[in-house]
């Protein structure tokens, strides 16, 4: 596929119209905004896709001045997206206005209601309200209870206009305290105007997986047991906990990224079509496949979740694709020696796991899922590969003669989709080589994948609320995750900590998960590709 071909065909898209509001952001001083939001903002903005009118009202504890809070965005645009034209970047910044106080003071709240009013007569904008919560999980209930009494929360009729709020993860640290964090909401907003917000969800290539196998007659008949040898989803990064050492620690792996990141790309990928692209109907899929996987065995963890945590290795030299060169990155400490790190600390930085799901589409079928902190690559991937073919006819037997076909949804980086097939070839002889059918989202359509904040905020302002968490969601994820994190803390002999080193692709023990099978985890140059042609 060429662009000449996507510029020509037709696309159909389902977008609903976004109507004026105001977007209040709480934690407006933090990290979070300023790398991640005001930067999403700006490129919807670029884009032509925020309302006509529309403000951005950043409320915190420290004390600035307008002027100073749009400096500040100011910077953070161009961190992000480079200089922009003065015009452009000014007419998004006159938008933005601030005011601070204390998460837990009344009179902030009756103040920030003050503030959206006069915002509402000064942009012209039908009082619809969108909440961010751009804050540490702990402040959510009192946030929204504090909101709920300022009377910002209420709706109309019919929901005009309308007041959302959207919640960072994690959705709370086990399943009662997310639970309690569920009632507690829910005694104050509707169902439909919470928004759980998992970044994943808003990723290019996980949403296209949807359209990938719900919309080509040639891959949803082949999505089963009958068809497909195992899956391999990663979330690799080479990167460790950097500044979010004190978080991290009290975190660790599972939390931080199985419990959400993980298991939603696994519900997507296994999930059963839902009737309808409506939000509750997909929601509602996601959540049946969370119930059907079989909760890991107590009595024998080791043989189906490894736990390591990195230690300090050398300069880790990463090939530049774009170049061709070869780049040095510098060598990470020991993750004990990390600021804000217990130095005894047991806390993972890396988690592999095999699974099973109990259903008629794939029990049976393997799934392998791996995350870490420290690792060779940063990559993300959801890779399928499908059983190998009954019987070869060209007297090649062995699986390094005749590999399986294996489909491949890059998430990031270089987010596309590769499918490696058998051919011939060229010459006299009969020889058999694998080939790369592959796209790239930035090569076909010329433009760079937008952020996944990008997408995930248009919805909050369209109401849509198919690529966010559901309450059931949330508790089918943390039941399966509860007893893990529960028996590491009981028997962590059970399950031991395996110390690997920064650089590496993990602690060895987690190979043995799937050579057990006939399987091994995916490593260059199979993340790399061979022969490439693109479609």
């Amino acid at each position: 596929m060429n662009l000449e071909y996507a510029l020509n065909h037709p696309n159909v898209c389902a977008e609903q119209p976004v109507e004026d509001c105001g977007i209040i952001v709480f934690g407006a001083s933090g990290d979070l905004v300023h790398r991640k939001l005001i930067p999403a903002l700006y490129g919807l903005a670029l884009r032509r896709l925020l309302p006509p009118r529309f403000y951005i009202l950043g409320f915190a504890r420290s004390e600035m001045t307008d002027e100073v809070f749009r400096e500040r965005m100011r910077e953070a645009i161009t961190d992000a997206h480079g200089e922009q034209p003065a015009d452009t970047l000014n007419a998004f910044l006159a938008m933005c206005r601030y005011t601070s106080g204390s998460y837990d003071d009344p009179a902030a709240y009756e103040k920030l209601a003050g503030r959206c009013s006069v915002c509402d007569l000064d942009f012209d904008s039908s009082g619809n309200r969108l909440f961010y919560l751009a804050l540490p999980p702990e402040l959510h209930p009192e946030v929204v209870e504090r909101l709920a009494q300022a009377g910002m929360t209420s709706e109309g009729q019919d929901h005009k206009p309308w007041a959302r709020v959207v919640f960072e993860k994690p959705f709370g640290h086990d399943l009662q305290s997310a639970l309690r964090l569920d009632a507690r909401l829910g005694k104050v907003l509707a169902p439909h105007q919470i928004f759980r917000m998992d970044h994943y969800l808003g990723k290019e290539t996980v949403q296209s997986v949807l359209m990938f196998r719900f919309a080509n007659a040639i891959f949803e008949p082949l999505w089963n047991r009958s068809y497909i040898d195992h899956i391999q989803i990663s979330a690799l990064e080479s990167i460790g906990v950097e500044h979010r050492g004190g978080y991290y620690d009290k975190a660790g792996c599972l939390r931080d990224m199985f419990q959400n990141h993980m298991l939603q790309m696994l519900a997507i990928t296994a999930m059963e079509p839902p009737i309808s692209f409506q939000a509750e109907r997909v929601r509602e899929e996601r959540t049946k496949l969370l119930r059907s996987i079989r909760p890991w065995p107590e009595d024998d963890p080791a043989n189906w979740i490894v736990r390591g945590q990195y230690m300090a290795g050398p300069p880790n030299i990463l090939p530049n694709t774009q170049t061709g060169t070869r780049t040095a990155h510098s060598a990470l400490p020991d993750y004990r020696r990390e600021r804000g790190v217990a130095q005894d600390s047991e806390t993972e930085t890396y988690v592999a796991a095999r699974l099973l799901i109990d259903n008629w589409r794939w029990q049976g079928v393997p799934f392998y899922l791996r995350s870490g902190k420290g690792l060779q690559r940063k990559v993300s991937e959801i890779a399928v590969t499908f059983k190998r073919v009954p019987y070869s006819m060209f007297g090649m037997t062995s699986k390094a003669q005749m590999p399986a076909n294996v489909l491949v949804l890059k998430i990031q980086p270089d987010e596309g989709i590769d499918l490696t097939i058998q051919t011939k070839q060229p010459g006299p002889k009969s020889c058999m080589s694998s080939m790369s059918l592959s796209f790239k989202y930035q090569e076909v359509f010329g433009v760079t994948p937008p952020n996944a904040y990008e997408r995930l905020l248009l919805d909050c302002m369209q109401g849509d609320r198919t690529l966010f968490w559901s309450s059931e969601g949330v508790e089918a994820a943390w039941r399966l995750i509860d007893p893990v994190l529960d028996m590491w803390r009981r028997r962590p002999e059970r399950c031991p900590l395996h110390r690997y080193p920064a650089g590496s692709w993990g602690p060895e023990a987690a190979d043995a998960l799937l050579v057990n099978a006939g399987h091994r985890w995916r490593r260059p140059p199979e993340m790399a590709g061979t022969h490439t042609a693109f479609f």
